[in-house]
């Protein structure tokens, strides 16, 4: 494994039982793991926008512990139930990287893990 190889952990239950990290970073590239909008006490709020809101505050923290930040994004994936939630769930993009304009898609999917989870969202950064 390189050295230069930096794990992030958000505490997430999923991460021991299925072996992953929160974020990676090699260089200066770091990758954001699908990110849901759980909160702290495993509830999770049914608002589409309060879920997009919450899953990109997860992952500004995971790039702040590895040095990178929001400014920094290239890349994300949004993962949504329902096309119905799409603008809601594009306005908080917006919101968060409005002035970034990272390439950007969005997918409307069958479920996600938890079936309260209306949207999931995955970034990429390179740090200058």
């Amino acid at each position: 494994m390189s050295e230069d190889r930096r794990r992030v952990s958000s505490g997430s239950p999923y991460e021991a039982t299925i072996g992953f990290s929160r974020a990676v970073r090699i260089g200066d590239r770091v990758v954001v793991s699908g990110t849901a909008p759980i909160m702290p006490d495993g509830s999770v709020d049914p608002d589409p926008a309060a879920q997009a809101h919450r899953c990109f505050e997860i992952v500004a923290r995971a790039l702040a512990e590895v040095g990178a930040s929001v400014a920094d994004v290239v890349r994300t994936r949004i993962y949504l139930v329902d096309r119905g939630d799409a603008t809601a769930i594009g306005t908080v993009h917006g919101t968060v990287f409005g002035d970034v304009r990272p390439a950007s898609t969005m997918i409307v999917v069958a479920g996600l893990l938890d079936p309260r989870w209306k949207v999931e969202v995955e970034v990429e950064a390179i740090v200058p």
